[in-house]
């Protein structure tokens, strides 16, 4: 099942906006809570100049890049862990994500209602936070008790488990989230079979004014410090600017983001961050048919990597020939990365590294 990035937020601080730009989609964006009520999914492509530059290398019949989903969740709000305002529906989709973007309004525009009747991105955030936390803090109240009760028969594995909820409950019961309590090594195997919202990893996303896009605002370095704290990072869209580039060719959207003052994206950025949050890298495979981009999760190893283009690959995994996408651009030719001791057989035990350009051999 692929990775995906939830995109959640109060309601109108510009979700589904940002929705219809990532994914050039039309899902409803109104001016009123709850004009999302079942979560959209989308698959986007991952921008990544390497792609480029291998296609201009390689000049294939065809260029892939690689991919992977977000869902856009309704705008919570509070009370949502108690039900308010179609929270447990929207809590539960939380829970199937991987990774949060949490979209924070950074903008004033009175045509446009606040769901508190203010913009303050301290208190939104808050807000959302604070119903996760009592969400997850229902759960490990609930097998705490009983993971200390079986704890009393000094069995081991209860003890443990005790242990590591016990500071996951204090952690929350003081308004910070799981993510944030340090788990011995032994203990963190019962923290994460919970599934628990707040031991997702988040990406604020500070949605602005157009005139604000590229060097943000005061309201931006609010959410910077909130997200400093919590070793988190902060992605600045316009999400009106993001939706009018989807409609652009490359060379408008070129000439539009120069005019802003912008080399990237907002959009961009944020895809490329939320990819990254979620810890995913991308392998290429390059040739005169095809040049394409995969992706696999940080810490894989050779013959898993295989398998993401092909069970039958990983199955039957000999070795794996590679060079560094850096290497191969500095000597221009596979060849030449060959003739400077570059180009690599690997192993089983070979860790793949992003940007590796590889040739699986194998045989079933």
């Amino acid at each position: 099942m692929p990775l995906t990035a939830g995109i959640v937020g109060l309601p109108n601080v510009g979700k589904s906006t940002l929705f219809n730009a990532i994914t050039k989609s039309q899902v409803e964006a109104a001016n009123y809570p709850f004009a999302t009520i079942d979560p959209n999914v989308g698959v986007v492509e991952v921008p990544d100049h390497r792609l480029d530059q291998l296609t201009e290398m390689y000049q294939p019949k065809k260029t892939i890049p690689t991919t992977f989903e977000f869902t856009d969740i309704a705008g919570i709000v509070k009370g949502a862990s108690k039900g308010e305002g179609l929270g447990n529906k929207f809590l539960a989709n939380i829970r199937e994500v991987d990774a949060i973007c949490h979209v924070v309004r950074c903008f004033n525009d009175g045509n446009i209602t606040h769901v508190s009747g203010k913009i303050d991105p301290s208190d939104d955030i808050d807000t959302i936070n604070l119903e996760l936390i009592l969400a997850d803090l229902d759960s490990v109240s609930k097998r705490y008790e009983k993971a200390a009760k079986m704890a009393k028969s000094k069995n081991h594995e209860a003890v443990v488990e005790a242990q590591a909820l016990a500071k996951v409950k204090e952690a929350l019961e003081n308004s910070q989230p799981a993510r944030t309590v340090d788990l011995t090594e032994e203990e963190e195997p019962f923290i994460k079979h919970m599934f628990l919202l707040t031991m997702k990893p988040v990406l604020y996303v500070a949605n602005v004014q157009e005139e604000d896009a590229a060097t943000g605002n005061d309201y931006v370095e609010i959410v910077r410090d909130i997200a400093n704290q919590e070793n988190a990072e902060v992605v600045v869209v316009s999400a009106k600017i993001e939706e009018e580039l989807a409609s652009l060719d490359d060379d408008d959207k070129a000439m539009f983001l120069e005019d802003l003052g912008m080399e990237q994206s907002g959009l961009d950025v944020l895809i490329q961050r939320a990819y990254t949050l979620l810890g995913l890298e991308t392998f290429f495979t390059a040739g005169e048919p095809e040049v394409r981009a995969w992706t696999f999760k940080r810490g894989m190893k050779a013959p898993q990597a295989a398998g993401v283009i092909h069970s039958d690959f990983e199955r039957g995994f000999i070795r794996a020939e590679t060079v560094s996408f850096d290497d191969l651009m500095e000597y221009g030719s596979t060849q030449a990365a060959k003739e400077h001791g570059k180009y690599r057989s690997e192993g089983k035990d070979y860790v793949v590294q992003d940007g590796d350009v590889m040739l699986f051999r194998f045989n079933v």
